[in-house]
Order: structure tokens, then C-alpha cells, then sequence
């Protein structure tokens, strides 16, 4: 009998997404618990010891950093993720690093202080995904027919322009744009987020007071007339 899991979160956490990703599609009961980052209990730190999430806790035994706990995950329940070949296997961690490279780039995005420096953000943003589009076949995955760790990497990934504006990062990027497309649709990537995280992105990126909660706010429609004839 496998070991009791429970998955310790955070509801924006992108990193919690891959591995809730990584254990739907291996269809892996598990618990999900989530914490307060921002008021850490003592508990969580002494299994976190970078007080990050996500953490895997395997029958009480602790595994943190979200890479760690995929290929945990990857090595011991079935179907594989990852592909048989070394060297393959080596190429797809490999572009599992750059997916994090991006994610660092869209905390970049939101946290941009000025217009300036958001424009700068969204054409580095823009150069990573035309490296993306070099290197990607006819998908409908990373690596074909075939669902791997990179996808449960990149879901978390696009999931953020599905309410920070992509202001065309996504242009005349056909295979991207069409990867992007099949993640939104697949099951695990929809249900590795809990209910409201649209709302709650939104309202994390407009209280940053950057560049970007700015231009959110100045999209929101202003329903004070409205309210005002009610």
C-alpha cells in the first residue's frame, strides 16, 4: 500500500501546480493543504526549509522544491512522464529549468515599477517564447503525443495570461499559441488550481502597485454609476 500524500500549497503558487499537475495525470489520491506564506507556521518551516511551497509530504517523510517532487512522483507511480531515453530525458529536465526561467520573468512582469520597465519585461517575455516556438514540433505536447513534465511545467506558465494581458507575446507564434490552446484544455492543468484563482491572480497583481496593477485597473470597467442608480 502507497503511502498517504498530502500536497502543502499555496493557492497562486505555480510551483504547486506542476506537481498537482504531475498527480492528476497519474490519477494519485491526495490531500491538498494550503499555507499562509506571508504568516509561515513553524510546522511548515521545519518540512520547508527554504519556506517555499510546494512541500510533498510522502507517509510523514517531507520533499521540497517542485522538480524534486515530480520526478519523485515520476519515479514511482505510473505512467511515466518522462521519456525512457537519457538523453531525452536530459533535453526535457533541461527545458524544465527554462520554464522556470519564464516564470522569473513574469514575476519581473507584474512587479515592473514603471511603463518602461514593464514594456522591457514583456519584450523579454516575448524572446523566450520565440525560443519556445523554434523547438516545438506539431504537438499537440512538448514532445508529440506524448504529455511530459515539461507540459505539467508550462501549464502554470500560460495559466497567468489568462488574466495578465499577453499584449501580443503570443503573435505569429503558431506552435506556442496552439500548445497554449491544448494545456488550457487539458484536465489535470484545469483542476490544479482550486476555485476562484482567476480572481484571486487578479487581485494579487493589482495590489502590487506596478506598472501592470495600474494598466489592470485602468482596464476594470467602473461600475459606479451603476451602483449608484440601484
Amino acid at each position: 500500500m502507497s503511502a498517504p500524500l498530502t500536497l502543502i500549497s499555496h493557492a497562486l503558487c505555480p510551483y504547486v501546480q506542476r506537481a498537482a499537475i504531475v498527480l492528476k495525470e497519474k490519477g494519485v489520491a491526495f490531500e491538498r493543504m494550503d499555507v499562509d506564506l506571508a504568516n509561515k507556521p513553524d510546522w511548515f518551516l521545519r518540512l520547508s526549509p527554504l519556506g517555499k511551497t510546494p512541500v510533498l509530504s510522502v507517509g510523514g517523510e517531507a520533499l521540497f522544491e517542485s522538480a524534486v517532487i515530480c520526478e519523485y512522483l515520476d519515479e514511482t507511480r505510473p505512467p511515466r512522464l518522462h521519456p525512457g531515453d537519457a538523453l531525452a530525458r536530459a533535453r526535457e529536465r533541461a527545458w524544465m529549468e527554462f520554464g522556470s526561467a519564464v516564470l522569473s520573468g513574469i514575476a519581473v512582469l507584474y512587479s515592473a515599477g514603471d511603463e518602461a520597465a514593464l514594456e522591457r519585461a514583456y519584450a523579454a517575455l516575448r524572446l523566450r517564447f520565440e525560443q519556445l516556438e523554434a523547438v516545438l514540433g506539431e504537438g499537440p505536447w512538448f514532445a508529440g503525443r506524448r504529455f511530459g513534465l515539461v507540459d505539467a511545467v508550462f501549464g502554470p506558465v500560460f495559466r497567468y495570461f489568462e488574466v495578465i494581458p499577453p499584449e501580443g507575446l503570443f503573435d505569429g507564434l503558431r506552435r506556442v499559441d496552439a500548445w497554449r490552446e491544448a494545456l488550457a484544455g487539458r484536465p489535470s492543468v484545469r483542476e490544479a488550481v482550486m476555485l476562484g484563482y482567476a480572481e484571486r491572480l487578479r487581485v494579487f497583481v493589482l495590489e502590487r502597485s506596478s506598472a501592470l496593477s495600474r494598466r489592470l485597473g485602468a482596464a476594470q470597467p467602473d461600475m459606479s454609476d451603476e451602483a449608484s442608480l440601484t
